[in-house]
């Protein structure tokens, strides 16, 4: 079959009408576009889409191929192409985070203060509200004046309504900053120019304070700090089932990722056995 610009524009009216997240749209017509690119013209058969999975492992992890596979999948699940469809690559399940990828306690903490001693007041807040909430970066558009002077949010997405609590320390920052910035109602962080503030310029941010911060930049990116706040919150109440709640997980599964470490703790316990003479 023949993956056409026509067809990329109805995969993408498809997407959109099933509320996905324009983040995540951008990337399934992103990965589908890649294996355009990679078959130069020749028709997108099932054997030159496992081809074109095999050439993927040369320049990237195989949960990077199977996220691109699993892209393509959906494409052609959306084409009615079932049959030109290709199985992931079996990867054994993930034990710990690679430590070049894992945001401590206190590495957030030094880019918070990092922010807030550069005059970056809007940016510390976000870091805080992210952090202190596990709400994802697409979801601070329903941090409001409103939420804060009630200490919660209510949060639409993918069909699904969610309420997140705000923690008292939390709202005062956020009522003080709405009102030092004469915001009234409604979306607290926004631009000088009064737009909401985009994905792209958040991260832009955040990279901006490694450096300063002391932190590698590896480390340092909105998601990340709703994984931080997933292993706090699970220390403090081993209750993966409230916290897979509180992230909007369908899955308990997904909260498991969020819950995977470095290996340190791990390690350290297997010390504590003393089983080496």
């Amino acid at each position: 079959m023949e993956i056409t610009k026509q067809s990329l524009r109805e995969f993408r009216a498809y997407l959109e009408s099933e509320e996905r997240s324009a983040g995540t749209v951008e990337k399934y017509l992103r990965d589908v576009s890649a294996l355009v690119r990679w078959l130069c013209g020749a028709s997108a058969e099932k054997e030159r889409i496992a081809q074109w999975r095999d050439a993927l492992l040369e320049d990237h992890k195989p949960g990077t191929v199977n996220s691109m596979l699993a892209s393509v999948n959906a494409y052609l699940r959306f084409m009615g192409a079932e049959e030109q469809r290709v199985k992931t690559l079996r990867v054994q399940r993930r034990m710990f985070r690679a430590p070049e990828r894992e945001l401590t306690r206190g590495e957030y903490e030094r880019l918070v203060s990092t922010a807030r001693a550069g005059g970056k007041v809007r940016l510390a807040l976000m870091l805080e509200t992210i952090c202190a909430t596990g709400i994802r970066v697409s979801e601070l558009r329903y941090i409001t004046v409103e939420a804060a002077r009630v200490g919660r949010a209510e949060i639409r997405l993918k069909g699904k309504i969610r309420t997140i609590l705000l923690p008292g320390k939390l709202c005062r920052k956020l009522k003080k900053y709405a009102e030092k910035q004469k915001t009234a109602s409604g979306e607290i962080f926004l631009t000088r120019s009064g737009r909401p503030l985009g994905r792209k310029q958040i991260w832009a941010e955040m990279k901006a304070l490694c450096a300063a911060a002391g932190v590698e930049a590896s480390k340092v990116f909105p998601h990340n700090l709703r994984h931080l706040f997933a292993c706090m919150y699970y220390r403090s109440c081993r209750d993966i089932v409230q916290l897979a709640d509180i992230l909007g997980h369908s899955s308990i599964e997904t909260t498991r990722v969020y819950l995977i470490s470095s290996g340190e703790e791990h390690k350290k316990r297997m010390e504590r056995l003393r089983l080496i003479a």
